[in-house]
């Protein structure tokens, strides 16, 4: 418990980060934010004083998965005050569901008029995103030197990816690292956007919910409002935060031969041209838009769906039905392992393609030993055994989720939509809940198991259904 009353306190921080923007804008976010922030300051020092001698040296994997979960839905807990308090026409269920959205970085909404909030909760809405990016954890871990005893059980219960990529032996530099890499992407697509036109606030929301993958704007059209520069922009820093943060720390390094053999980003940067290629020539034949629109359009959303951030350049449920179908099954693939994208991730597919191939060649030589290799390195069975479990896994929750929603009396379409665009954390989806929609029409307890897709994609799906195993809790 005393670290969730610590990472409540790095809460509070960054809400008291949301202030100036009220203050200076004089508008009616001030007073919540400032209650939000006293309130949750008070509940996370009540908890780390009360449990500051508690034993840290025991953390095991089991106290992991716990910490994790239980701090992801405590963020959202506290961090829908400042949405409740300032909305009057929103309930705790929808206030609850637009910040587990931010911070899992799934920017679904059930705001019809974002363009009208307060500043200061805009602020606060894209900070959400930017915090669930990289990782609450990973954040705690670079700058709380508490949690460094048992800090790897909580990195591994919280980074996404079939292995956690370490750029220093010691989890706490490797946190840094990754923090820096994620600030200095922020930074320079804050300037980006600054030079096309936005202003200092409309760039930060706009770049957090980018380098997050996380997809809220401040407009109610999105990124549909902004110029082809603004767009291009966003799609080469959607493009980079969608790759694994290791690669840019490489990129730093000037070691591009490590990039470009990495299998992984190969595969990513294939998928992408590929489906792009195909929707490009799509919107072409359909003769509505020229080269350089339809291009634009098709890049944009390809990255967007791909990388899970769900930023919408167009309306794609109007183009050809093979088009947005393409981007549907987008939404199955993720961004790359040790990203900010959500979603099954690239090397999972990439592993079980080559393992598919090469189940073809035992079936030729039984007694022949073939591992699969990523990176000129065998995978071991573990791994192997891991991934198809984790789509069997996901394909079911899809399932069940789908069905579950259409007792609701939710139509077909939407409610795959709905539930393939929270698990994958990727925000749009279709039917109902497409391009142009909101989630706002949806009932109250369709929306509080959505929000458990969101967590459960975000903390791919192990971190959270463990704790829902028997075994787990015996000794």
């Amino acid at each position: 418990m005393n670290v969730t009353g610590l990472l409540l306190l790095i809460e509070a921080a960054a809400i008291v980060s949301c202030i100036p923007f009220s203050i200076f804008y004089s508008d009616e976010a001030l007073v919540p934010l400032i209650i939000t922030a006293l309130v949750t300051s008070s509940a996370g020092f009540l908890l780390w004083f009360f449990n500051r001698g508690s034993a840290r040296d025991t953390l095991g994997k089991r106290e992991g998965y716990v910490i994790v979960s239980a701090s992801w839905v405590i963020f959202s807990f506290f961090g829908a005050l400042p949405f409740y308090l300032s909305l009057e026409s929103i309930s705790f269920t929808d206030a609850f569901f637009e910040t587990m959205s931010g911070f899992t970085t799934t920017g679904a909404t059930i705001l019809g008029d974002v363009a009208s909030l307060p500043l200061g909760l805009l602020y606060w809405r894209a900070f959400t995103h930017w915090l669930g990016g990289m990782g609450i954890i990973v954040l705690s871990l670079a700058i709380l030197p508490l949690l460094g005893i048992g800090g790897m059980q909580l990195f591994v219960a919280e980074v996404p990816g079939v292995t956690k990529d370490k750029l220093h032996p010691r989890i706490k530099e490797t946190a840094k690292r990754l923090w820096g890499l994620y600030i200095l992407l922020t930074v320079v697509q804050t300037a980006f956007l600054m030079a096309g036109g936005m202003n200092l606030h409309e760039s930060l929301c706009h770049a957090y919910a980018t380098t997050a993958t996380g997809g809220f704007s401040t407009r109610n059209g999105g990124m549909m409002e902004f110029s082809p520069y603004i767009q291009y922009v966003t799609v080469v820093f959607m493009f980079l935060a969608g790759a694994n943060f290791t690669l840019h720390y490489y990129l730093l390094k000037g070691k591009l031969k490590t990039i470009w053999s990495n299998d992984e980003f190969r595969f990513y940067l294939f998928l992408v041209l590929t489906a792009t290629t195909f929707i490009t020539i799509g919107l072409i034949n359909k003769g509505e838009l020229g080269i350089e629109p339809s291009f634009r359009h098709a890049v944009f959303q390809v990255v967007s769906i791909m990388t899970t951030t769900g930023f919408v350049s167009d309306d794609y449920l109007l183009w050809p039905g093979s088009l947005w179908f393409i981007l549907f099954m987008l939404m199955f693939v993720g961004g790359s392992a040790g990203s900010t994208g959500g979603g099954i991730k690239v090397v999972r597919h990439l592993l079980l393609l080559r393992n598919s191939r090469l189940e073809l060649r035992r079936l030729v030589h039984p007694m022949a030993v073939i591992p699969v290799r990523l990176n000129r390195k065998a995978v071991s069975e573990t791994v192997i055994y891991k991934v198809t479990a984790f789509f069997l896994i996901y394909a079911f929750t899809v399932v069940t989720g789908t069905f579950i929603l259409t007792l609701f009396g939710i139509d077909f379409q939407t409610s795959i939509g709905a539930v393939a665009a929270s698990i994958g954390n990727i925000g749009p989806g279709i039917g109902m809940v497409g391009s142009i929609y909101n989630y706002g029409f949806l009932p109250d307890v369709v929306k509080w198991i959505l929000s458990f897709l969101m967590l459960l994609g975000r903390l791919e799906l192990f971190t959270v259904l463990i704790l829902f195993s028997p075994s787990f809790w015996k000794n």
